[in-house]
């Protein structure tokens, strides 16, 4: 019986973590800057997915698998590498800023973009994700 009260608990907690994220993800609007922070560390491997859609432009996907007891500031450094790799150096900038935060900034004449979250949060670790 306890099990299946467990389990109920665990799929609410998860379907209200799903909410939350798609109704993040709705309000999104377009910006030049973009701004993740981690907090905490991962207790399970898992996976940070992240779609970068510039006006007018073709969606970026990205994915960046995070192993389990990762730091906020590890995960920071793994988020900003893979985004640098997917994004260039051309139409972005991307770094890490305070040790647990990473910053997409467009350059030039690149059009704003939005970011959002693909994936729901691992386990043990906080994300932020912000405009500006």
């Amino acid at each position: 019986m306890r099990a299946s009260v467990f389990q109920r608990t665990i799929a609410s907690v998860a379907l209200a973590a799903f909410i939350c994220l798609a109704a993040a993800t709705a309000q999104a609007k377009p910006s030049g800057s973009w701004r993740l922070t981690f907090d905490s560390q991962t207790e399970v491997d898992g996976v940070i997915g992240l779609r970068i859609a510039p006006i007018e432009g073709t969606p970026i996907e990205v994915e960046v698998k995070i192993p389990a007891r990762t730091t906020e500031n590890k995960v920071a450094d793994l988020v900003s590498d893979a985004l640098k790799k997917a994004l260039g150096s051309k139409n972005f900038r991307v770094g890490v800023d305070d040790g647990e935060s990473v910053v997409i900034k467009k350059r030039g004449k690149t059009k704003n973009f939005e970011v959002t979250m693909l994936s729901a949060p691992i386990s043990g670790l906080g994300v932020k994700l912000k405009r500006g």
